[in-house]
């Protein structure tokens, strides 16, 4: 059976470049609409996915039921960060890091072309897309959620994932189904507009304007400290732009404003990280989100100010500063 590979370097070769055209995509400075309404929340968010590989994805992601565009998205990038061309250790190949017995039984020839090529995209998608959907059949009596099992299976075999009687206690294809299911969440086009207040549109735009700066523990950003800021202080002088007064440390401002659910994140809300999930004064960093799953933040020392995601274990909530943006929230937040 095939063997993922959880990517490295392969994704981060991608650049910056990449994740400039994804949040561009998904967030216009000064307030312009972020993204369309999708029908049955089965699409794309805009610019998730490589302009040369989106109408794959989103056909192919709507095979079958256990399947969606931004979970076939999401696999993509866990298995290659949609490089084509790499090899895994275990001999995995190109985009969907199909191994060479499986592409054998499994891949197909998605472009019509009388050939069927593990290194082209325009076979490999589609043959991710059916392999999948063939194992979702396999495993759609094991209890649990079925697209669990389904990736579960892509991983270790449908046969564990059938005699385990779901997920199998195999750390590499548990940590495989977690991460792809929460990367999910950053290529998913959302189910409502994302209308983004003034303000936050002027604070991300500040933050926008101190990308590539070099971090510094305690920045503030003033001249004497070269314009460098750390996390909290790069979110308190982006809001300070437009008015807002934010504490100065990340776990303060956790406490500056109510707290929207993941599905109900805006851009310019606050996204906090920490290493312990039960408790907001543990919170060590903090970000500006600004949608399709991506912040601006200042990451640490050695780094500068740049986009990243937000989907990660270590990601514990958010908060909405803005007046405005709070009164649009449920009463119960």
């Amino acid at each position: 059976m095939r063997k993922s590979w959880v990517i490295g370097g392969a994704a981060g070769a991608l650049g910056v470049s990449f994740v400039m055209l994804l949040v561009v995509g998904v967030y216009i400075v000064a307030g312009n609409l972020v993204n369309g309404v999708t029908s049955g929340g089965r699409g794309l968010a805009k610019g998730a996915v490589p302009a040369a590989y989106k109408q794959l994805v989103q056909r192919w992601g709507n095979l079958c039921p256990a399947l969606s565009p931004a979970l076939l998205a999401a696999q993509l990038y866990q298995e290659s960060g949609w490089n084509p061309t790499v090899v895994s250790p275990a001999d995995a190949r190109g985009i969907a890091q199909f191994i060479p017995s499986t592409w054998a039984t499994h891949g197909i020839d998605g472009d019509g072309d009388g050939k069927r090529d593990i290194w082209d995209p325009d076979d490999a998608i589609p043959s991710a897309a059916s392999y999948d959907c063939e194992l979702a059949k396999y495993v759609k009596d094991v209890p649990g959620d079925v697209s669990d099992n389904m990736l579960a299976a892509y991983n270790a075999g449908a046969y564990r994932v059938i005699r385990a009687g779901g997920v199998p206690a195999i750390s590499e294809t548990r940590n495989y189904v977690k991460r792809i299911r929460s990367l999910e969440k950053s290529f998913a086009a959302p189910v409502s507009r994302l209308d983004p207040s003034r303000q936050a549109a002027g604070a991300i735009a500040f933050a926008q304007s101190r990308l590539g700066t070099p971090y510094l523990w305690g920045g503030n950003g003033t001249p004497e400290q070269g314009g460098r800021f750390d996390c909290s202080g790069l979110t308190k002088a982006s809001y300070e732009k437009v008015g807002i007064t934010l504490p100065r440390v990340a776990n303060d401002q956790y406490n500056a404003g109510p707290h929207p659910s993941r599905d109900q994140l805006l851009p310019g809300d606050l996204v906090f990280f920490s290493d312990d999930l039960t408790d907001s004064r543990a919170i060590r960093h903090v970000g500006i989100y600004v949608g399709g799953g991506y912040m601006i933040d200042a990451p640490r020392t050695g780094a500068v100010i740049r986009f990243d995601p937000i989907d990660t274990p270590d990601y514990f909530g958010a908060t909405r500063v803005t007046e405005e943006g709070a009164q649009a929230l449920p009463t119960s937040v």
